[in-house]
């Protein structure tokens, strides 16, 4: 089996006069967790699809292991395990009876690890599909794909519906997942969530790739939205470094910080703040800072060398 696991070269699909996914050149390694970024539109569930062989593309090709995606797609679905954004389950089969089905297609099951994924997700398998909550049908989803233990797990927003508990539960799935040298194609808007398990990020805007790099290289995506209230004069955070996008609001201020919070705590120990709130900003909210204020704003800087260096 070849030692890449996702390879495309040109990969593009376009509709009409638009380009779901332009010039596609992406590799991912056998073992390796790649993180499938971009807001909504940009293309990262066409690039599944064309990878999984669902739809044609319209230039380009894809490979899984080596296997064309468009000519060999049962062979290379043979390598893997797909779990889609927008589950579709049968509702009158139970969840045992379904994961019994995705079993069969699949062709291979751990059982014993099936079992102690329905334990894990507490998943009551007895009840029907029409009575399971959103949650609970993407629990579904999840230990059909990874019961099988599969050389390859391509999941699309793979934790819509899940709570925070069962989160954790995904989270630690996949890092053993990773041990066992299994490889992940990430694609989800939950930055946190890609941070805590992906070796690289790939980020697509307007159905192009615009950056790739390793969590290290991708630190200033970490950027955290403060908001602090002061009693006393506002300060200047201008020359604190790290901070971003200062905006003023009477005696608030609103700003970005990446890096280091030591200098920031220095300046806003100095001043009286009444109130200091902080969160990690939403994908969507990062790309509109960093790529132009939306779908129709100018294209990042191209990436395309530092792409192929890989």
């Amino acid at each position: 089996m070849a030692e890449t696991a996702i390879r495309t070269e040109g990969l593009s699909k376009r509709y009409g006069t638009t380009d779901a996914v332009a010039d596609l050149d992406l590799e991912v390694s056998k073992g390796e967790v790649l993180g499938y970024l971009g807001p909504n539109g940009a293309g990262k569930t066409t690039t599944i699809r064309m990878l999984l062989g669902l739809i044609r593309p319209t230039a380009g090709r894809a490979e899984i292991f080596g296997l064309d995606s468009h000519r060999r797609p049962v062979e290379a679905h043979r390598h893997l395990a797909y779990v889609p954004g927008d589950e579709t389950l049968w509702p009158g089969m139970t969840g045992a009876e379904t994961l019994h089905l995705l079993g069969r297609v699949q062709g291979k099951v751990d059982e014993a690890y099936r079992d102690e994924l329905i334990t894990r997700f507490e998943l009551d398998i007895d009840k029907k599909v029409r009575a399971y909550s959103k949650g609970n049908r993407q629990k579904v989803l999840l230990i059909a794909a990874f019961m099988g233990r599969p050389d390859l797990l391509i999941l699309d927003e793979p934790t819509a519906g899940l709570d925070p508990l069962m989160e954790q539960v995904f989270r630690q799935c996949l890092r053993e997942a990773k041990e066992r040298g299994q490889t992940v194609f990430l694609s989800s808007h939950i930055l946190s969530q890609v941070e805590a398990l992906a070796d690289r990020v790939a980020i697509l805007r307007n159905g192009r790739l615009v950056e790739t790099g390793t969590l290290a290289e991708m630190r200033h995506l970490s950027a955290v939205t403060f908001e602090a209230t002061f009693e006393g004069p506002v300060p200047d955070l201008s020359g604190v470094p790290g901070v971003t996008s200062v905006r003023s609001e009477g005696a608030t201020l609103h700003f970005q910080m990446a890096g280091p919070v030591e200098p920031l705590l220095k300046v806003l120990a100095d001043s009286e703040v009444s109130r200091l709130l902080s969160r990690e900003p939403s994908l969507e909210e990062l790309f509109l800072a960093l790529y132009g204020g939306g779908p129709a704003g100018p294209e990042a800087p191209d990436r395309r060398a530092r792409r192929r260096g890989r």
